[in-house]
């Protein structure tokens, strides 16, 4: 026998509501995460809210998917074909979902100084972080690390795609800007740069130098993360001695 517990009934630890506001939403799991949008549960007998987030997790994760990636992208007819979620539960978890993206995808205005690769992550996310075609953009900022625009230089296969130096630098002149940051997005999520990755970056180094538009940094997007190549390689110490 199943017994159905309210989450108004359970000890304080066990209450993701107010866990969430004693100790912030990080200390949540993703599945308390997901009981505090479906409520209370189904009723007596039936799965707690926190057990219904946790076979919507094990769903998603089925033939060894990873259960957020496949959640960020799910449907309403996915969500509704799992046992105790109507169209009601369904659509609150597409919205959260979906607010969650327009959030961390929010553009900084022009003008933002972009002095940390967090900041220039949150610049390009918009067009580089959850797309399935590889892409490669341009930060352009003037002397003082000022925001002047972004552009998505190339887009490729989901795999690959290919940036000529002189479309970047070409890109950066013609908006005046005197610095850059470029970047580009993996698909798979992986952070890992490739050796085309960091042989590219070389080349725009030194084609940097040339025209005196230093390049600030290389940054990899995806699966909701960043890599900065200038804080995890030595290119740019390699070009300076």
């Amino acid at each position: 026998m199943t017994y159905h517990v309210r989450m108004l009934d359970m000890p304080s630890g066990d209450r993701p509501r107010e866990r969430l506001l004693t100790h912030g939403p990080k200390a949540l799991s993703t599945a308390e995460l997901l009981a505090i949008l479906l409520g209370t549960g189904q009723g007596p007998g039936k799965l707690s809210a926190v057990g219904l987030g946790q076979l919507i997790l094990q769903e998603m994760g089925q033939h060894q998917r990873d259960a957020l990636a496949m959640l960020r992208d799910v449907s309403a007819p996915d969500l509704i074909k799992i046992s105790g979620v109507g169209p009601a539960k369904a659509t609150t978890i597409l919205a959260a979902i979906e607010l969650g993206k327009r959030v961390l995808q929010a553009k900084p205005p022009e003008g933002t100084i972009v002095d940390d690769p967090a900041i220039a992550a949150a610049a390009l996310s918009h067009e580089l972080m959850w797309q399935s075609q590889e892409r490669f953009a341009v930060l352009m900022l003037d002397i003082k690390h000022r925001l002047l625009g972004m552009k998505v230089i190339t887009i490729g296969t989901a795999t690959e795609t290919l940036a000529p130096p002189r479309d970047i630098f070409r890109e950066v002149i013609r908006h005046g800007a005197v610095r850059c940051i470029v970047a580009h997005n993996h698909p798979s999520g992986s952070l890992d740069p490739s050796p085309e990755d960091l042989t590219l970056t070389r080349q725009l180094i030194q084609g940097a130098r040339l025209l005196d538009v230093p390049v600030l940094d290389h940054l990899i997007i995806g699966n909701g993360d960043y890599r900065s190549l200038r804080q995890t390689t030595n290119l740019w110490q390699e070009s300076d001695e």
